[in-house]
């Protein structure tokens, strides 16, 4: 029906992220501009817990229903892990900014779980990275080069197999989630007619479809939507990269483009 069902917490501060609860969707957890996180039960209409931890605003959550913890990222650049069970923190971690970048003042840094529940990816505009949450540990790192555009929205496909990543220059890069190599480049005159070209319309955001994991959406700055799959004759994004040998400690991918990658 679209009713309102409840109001609550009128700002200041402003409300910058949310994300319910997994088990039960009376608690929702409220990222803050004042940088806390408020533990909400709707039921109740009461502030069960109020985390601080970041010193920057909340502009990611996500909630682990196999480790029951909340892993929360700010525009500080930082990732913490909370217990869902007493709202503890049990661990913090800067993320690893690539030597040689600034980040903007207003830099989002998103989280989201793999379907493994165990490992999330962390999207920054300098950087693609995937941690293991229990050692909150960088497992592998996709730096942006110093010269090339900073990353805008980054999100897993719906079987977490892919990452699909959008830029400001208007590219998007598909990348295997395993290993974070890249499977394929999607030029921007491949999406955006000519005549229609404008330096200031850029990706804002990534959606990807929630059972066909080949098929993403592109929101951009001027309002449009764009819906992306590969072509019919190949099914699937680039060529898989091999696998890897050895162990799955920390890695740190390589952040150039192949020449031999196929571009779209």
């Amino acid at each position: 029906t679209f009713k309102t069902m409840a109001t609550f917490m009128p700002p200041p501060p402003a409300a910058t992220f949310l994300a319910f609860h997994p088990q039960d969707n009376n608690i929702i957890a409220i990222g803050m501009d004042d940088s806390t996180i408020q533990i909400y039960n709707v039921r109740v209409d009461e502030v069960k817990s109020k985390l601080k931890g970041h010193s920057k605003r909340i502009t990611g959550l996500a909630f682990s229903n196999v480790l029951n913890v909340l892993v929360s990222s700010g525009a500080d650049a930082q990732l913490c892990v909370w217990n869902t069970d007493g709202w503890e923190k049990q661990k913090s971690k800067v993320l690893q900014i690539p030597q040689g970048r600034s980040t903007g003042a207003f830099s989002d840094t998103p989280v989201q779980f793999h379907q493994d529940q165990v490992h999330f990816l962390v999207v920054h505009e300098t950087q693609l990275a995937i941690y293991e949450t229990t050692k909150l540990e960088c497992m592998k790192q996709w730096p942006v080069r110093e010269s090339s555009a900073p990353i805008t929205h980054a999100t897993f496909s719906c079987d977490s197999q892919l990452i699909y990543a959008s830029f400001m220059d208007a590219t998007i890069c598909v990348f295997s989630s395993a290993n974070l190599r890249l499977r394929c480049r999607v030029s921007p005159s491949a999406y955006f007619p000519a005549s229609l070209s404008n330096p200031n319309v850029h990706p804002l955001v990534i959606a990807a479809h929630p059972q066909e994991s080949n098929m993403f959406a592109v929101g951009l700055s001027d309002g449009g939507v764009h819906i992306f799959e590969p072509l019919e004759s190949e099914g699937k994004w680039g060529v898989a990269p091999p696998p890897e040998n050895g162990s799955a400690s920390a890695v740190t991918a390589t952040p150039s483009v192949p020449s031999d990658q196929p571009q779209r």
